[in-house]
């Protein structure tokens, strides 16, 4: 890889807000909060096949859609009033504690900050960032919805590099999700992956692998700082994992 980037790409679901903020009305509706976590799984899985068999519908209504499968699979009755409740928290879940904070220092230390999510805009409405009181910390808020393709189709990261008039060498994808960091490194981004709770790295030799692995958005700040501070670190090579 390059030199450090100045341009900062974050996903937005579970990298920045808490999808287990929802994980009560998943009790509710199932008896298991945990069913959460399955039916995010089920929604990233379904919208890249949506992208790889050349379809689309939004984030949301897919979202909606496959709680009608959970709800076929688990056997359990699922109302007009659950589907409304899913997509409102979609809209309302809140920032993870660590965020406010590490993108004001990023912001401060002089990146670039932009989000790029599969969560289409809301016309009614705030976004999810917005509603999470982060919008203000951005200079662009990007959507697959656009393309009508979903991450990580390389289209869509190329999109943001042509919107901001910069190289992909120039820019770092922050996420939550390795399926999003390979996605981008595949067209020529760096890549920092924020080890939230049930995600990790993927130690396989032949994929690309993190520039940085961080806890929370404090760590990525402290470790890009302690990069762009010693000469000796300012090189980002792709090696996090061995």
């Amino acid at each position: 890889m390059g030199t450090a980037p100045s341009v900062l790409v974050f996903d937005v679901n579970e990298t920045l807000i808490d999808i287990d903020f929802l994980a009560p009305l998943f009790e509710q509706i199932f008896g298991d909060p945990r069913v959460v976590h399955e039916w995010f799984g089920q929604l990233v899985l379904y919208s890249m096949t949506t992208t790889m068999s050349g379809c689309y519908v939004d984030f949301f209504t897919l979202g909606q859609g496959l709680l009608k499968m959970l709800a076929d699979i688990h056997h359990v009755d699922i109302t007009g009033e659950d589907l409304r409740r899913v997509k409102e928290g979609m809209l309302t879940m809140p920032a993870h504690p660590d965020v406010a904070d590490g993108l004001t220092t990023l912001r401060d230390n002089g990146f670039r900050l932009v989000t790029l999510t599969n969560s289409p805009p809301n016309p009614d409405g705030p976004s999810p960032l917005e509603h999470a009181g982060l919008g203000h910390l951005f200079e662009r808020q990007f959507s697959v919805d656009k393309h009508r393709a979903f991450k990580p189709a390389p289209l869509v990261y190329r999109s943001v590099c042509e919107e901001l008039k910069v190289a992909p060498a120039e820019c770092m994808m922050v996420a939550a999700h390795v399926w999003d960091t390979i996605g981008a490194q595949g067209t020529g981004f760096s890549a920092a992956l924020i080890t939230r709770p049930g995600n990790a790295p993927l130690p396989i030799h032949g994929l690309p692998q993190p520039n940085i692995v961080a806890a929370d958005l404090r760590d990525l700040a402290r470790q890009l700082g302690e990069r762009s501070s010693s000469p000796d670190e300012r090189h980002l090579g792709g090696d996090a994992i061995q």
